[in-house]
């Protein structure tokens, strides 16, 4: 009977059911979404670091995990002092520059050579490498996404650069050029990089290798690409967590104050029904769960909904922005499911107490 009595209320105001259902969706997606956005990112800039094939990385004392931030301070003369440490095989200075015209997008300034015996090489789908001033090679996500092919002029940084060549993603950027032609472009000194990756002859010394340059090179930042991948989270990028934090909470607050409004309603429209149950002998305890088990259904279909639109929206957005990654996680599906069902709970605490708190006599009365 519970049950017919659930789906009849349900029923019975369709619009504010489905309106109710809706906002248990947005909550859900929210969550889902943006955590995996930000994860996304992350994980995916990790990987394509990793990907690069350097064991170790050195930065410029005191810079950022997110090597986007790191200036060109670095004298490209370290590689040669790097290159004569025992155990290290080959140094790929890079100088780097973000492109903020479509997205943000970081550009490689390279020279072929010694990035080619860091990474083994990339893996070419179109074209050629880079040769003369203005000449970019990109990787096949960002040619996808502009979209771009080998002979098209395309605008970076203000300035025209023409694709001669289109490889495998993975490898550090998505747009590789020469030092030269990126300095004349930005302004910078030639002679002056962001960071140098080291490729060991043996990857096993690692922590030996890092303990040199250390030695050589103090106060710079010598990290371990192999741990970039288990750093490049939340926890370890400042202000991140906390926005993430923010993100599930606002969504908490809009599912609790939309399952109590929907269910302080609904016991404000249905006083006499709950009049009449009461002087049939419904217990308080009967009402309340009625009330509970109400929002649990609005709750749920809320959470199968969300994360199915969580998939759909991630198919939509990495199909209009190929460069875009949304990592979407069982962790984070049970986190939204978790906050969903208990912002049900919460918001249909105060409404159900209200309705087994009325009076038989006066519920009946009620017009």
């Amino acid at each position: 009977m519970k049950k017919q009595m659930i789906i009849s209320g349900l029923t019975a105001r369709p619009v504010r059911s489905i309106v109710s259902i809706m906002a248990v969706t947005l909550e859900v997606t929210l969550i889902i979404v943006i955590v995996g956005l930000v994860t996304g990112i992350l994980s995916e800039k990790a990987q394509r670091t990793v990907g690069v094939g350097a064991e170790i990385m050195v930065q410029p004392a005191g810079s950022s995990m997110i090597m986007e931030l790191s200036g060109n301070t670095l004298p490209v003369s370290i590689a040669d002092k790097l290159r004569e440490l025992s155990g290290v095989k080959a140094v790929a200075p890079i100088q780097l520059q973000i492109n903020m015209q479509d997205g943000i997008e970081t550009i490689f300034g390279i020279e072929p050579k010694s990035f080619d015996d860091v990474t083994g090489g990339l893996t070419w789908h179109q074209g050629r490498p880079f040769d003369g001033p203005d000449e970019i090679v990109v990787d096949n996500v960002w040619a996808k996404s502009k979209p771009a092919v080998v002979g098209d002029m395309v605008e970076l940084l203000n300035h025209k650069f023409k694709v001669v060549g289109i490889v495998e993603q993975g490898k550090g950027a998505r747009v590789y050029t020469s030092r030269e032609t990126l300095s004349a472009v930005t302004g910078q000194q030639s002679d002056r990089v962001a960071m140098f990756y080291v490729k060991l002859n043996n990857p096993d010394l690692v922590k030996t290798v890092k303990s040199e340059i250390q030695g050589l090179l103090p106060g710079y930042n010598v990290s371990d690409v192999n741990q970039f991948l288990s750093l490049m989270t939340s926890a370890n990028i400042t202000g991140l967590r906390p926005f993430m934090q923010s993100v599930v909470f606002i969504a908490l607050c809009i599912g609790v104050l939309v399952i109590f409004l929907s269910m302080y309603t609904t016991v404000t429209e249905r006083t006499r029904e709950i009049g009449i149950l009461r002087s049939l002998g419904a217990s308080k305890g009967f009402i309340v769960g009625l009330i509970f088990e109400e929002a649990a259904v609005i709750s749920v279909l809320g959470v199968i909904f969300g994360i199915g639109a969580s998939f759909l929206l991630r198919r939509i957005l990495t199909t209009v922005f190929p460069t875009l990654i949304v990592d979407i996680t069982s962790t984070w599906i049970v986190a939204a499911s978790v906050s969903a069902i208990a912002s049900g709970i919460v918001g249909s605490f105060y409404p159900s107490l209200k309705a087994a708190s009325q009076d038989p006599v006066e519920a009946l009365a009620y017009e």
